[in-house]
């Protein structure tokens, strides 16, 4: 992906000053471990929860809208843990200069609203970067890179937060891959935007995906499409009764 000046996909709001200095009271391992096991609670207890998902995804030049794709889900897991898609709600897409993949679709339902469990953990270089306040959450702050690039699987490469007290991630910022940049003359590259999600505490517990925005100029050959893309997960109610 290569971003011109109006990309405004911005990974700083809310930060405070970043302390570069190891943590005081265990290692950054430590705290690796101790974010994939909640991590990991946190998966799974997800699978039992419905919630709404609100996609908006717009194409734009300056600052006015060429075209949109606007689609509200209920999401939910049957017994298995396989997810359920009710669509309520789809307008027709009137995007302009790109067509969404089934890798879009696929980075909107796992890599946007990214969880780390301890076996995802296993897959991604993490180097400890420090702590730093965001918002009202004291966070570590790691920067993920993919070990290795695996045929048709979804990675994330950026900065995750984790929460000092609930070691749960809160913010992650960056990108979704594998992208295909250099292609034959009739294919078109596979580009991805950068975006930034929020987690919000349901249930005074789970720290879950709430918001993810986008604002990125993608460049093809072409030229630039400048995007932008909210995602909003809502109403989220646990649904097994425990």
């Amino acid at each position: 992906l290569q971003v011109t000046a109006r990309g405004q996909t911005n990974c700083e709001a809310g930060n405070g000053e970043l302390d570069s200095a190891p943590p005081k009271t265990m290692s950054s391992q430590d705290v690796i471990q101790k974010f994939g096991a909640a991590e990991a609670a946190t998966k799974e207890a997800r699978l039992h929860y419905a919630y709404r998902q609100d996609v908006l995804m717009q194409t734009l030049v300056g600052t006015s809208v060429t075209g949109e794709f606007h689609e509200v889900t209920n999401i939910s897991y049957d017994a298995k843990g396989r997810r359920q898609e009710e669509v309520t709600f789809a307008a027709q897409p009137s995007l302009r200069g790109i067509q969404l993949t089934q890798e879009d679709m696929e980075d909107i339902r796992s890599i946007m609203p990214l969880m780390l469990a301890t076996d995802d953990v296993a897959l991604y270089n993490l180097t400890y970067s420090g702590q730093q306040h965001v918002d009202d959450l004291d966070t570590y702050v790691f920067h993920a890179e993919p070990k290795k690039e695996e045929k048709d699987r979804r990675y994330f490469q950026g900065r995750i937060w984790v929460d000092a007290r609930d070691f749960q991630i809160v913010k992650v910022c960056g990108k979704s891959g594998p992208e295909k940049v250099q292609v034959k003359k009739h294919e078109r590259p596979e580009l991805h935007p950068m975006f930034v999600t929020y987690r919000q505490q349901v249930d005074d517990h789970y720290w879950f995906p709430a918001y993810t925005r986008s604002d990125d100029t993608l460049q093809f050959r072409s030229g630039g499409v400048h995007i932008r893309e909210i995602i909003k997960y809502t109403s989220y109610k646990r649904v097994d009764g425990k």
